[in-house]
């Protein structure tokens, strides 16, 4: 293999792609609003929560499907402990930098590790609701259970 032959398989060429995708970041910040304030992020009318800790089925405006096939809210499930893993760092590296006693800190993140998921479950499922929207639209509900879930939430 000679020098020549890599340098031709290596050079950098130009590819014109006819069907780029461009992100559309309007859109993209009006559905993170709309997750941040636990409203629907198709509509933005309705909430996600009809009561703490129960998500609504569906949204009663435009008819998004919130709950789907099983396995569906393990997504929100990560987006719960990955944020709560960032924020007990965050917490953690600053209390060091202020100088406080290891063992106060541990307390206190040992309490933060208790309390933020739980106050951060509804936003997680709106962030992961939010993300499932812009990758792929959320479906509708269907006919006869929408409106039987409208009445019962």
């Amino acid at each position: 293999m000679t020098w020549s032959f890599v340098a031709r398989c290596f050079r950098p060429t130009t590819v014109e792609c006819a069907n780029v995708v461009k992100p559309d970041y309007q859109k993209m910040k009006r559905v993170l609003d709309r997750c941040l304030r636990l409203r629907c992020p198709a509509c933005g009318d309705s909430g996600i929560a009809t009561q703490p800790f129960r998500i609504r089925h569906h949204c009663p405006n435009c008819l998004s499907l919130f709950k789907r096939e099983d396995g569906f809210f393990v997504g929100a499930i990560l987006a719960n402990v990955v944020t709560t893993e960032l924020v007990i760092l965050f917490i953690c590296f600053s209390l060091l930098l202020i100088g406080l006693k290891y063992e106060n800190i541990l307390i206190f993140l040992f309490i933060i590790a208790l309390v933020f998921p739980v106050a951060f479950y509804h936003h997680s499922w709106s962030l992961w609701l939010g993300f499932d929207y812009i990758v792929e639209s959320l479906p509708k509900s269907e006919g006869e259970a929408a409106k039987r879930h409208t009445r019962h939430n």
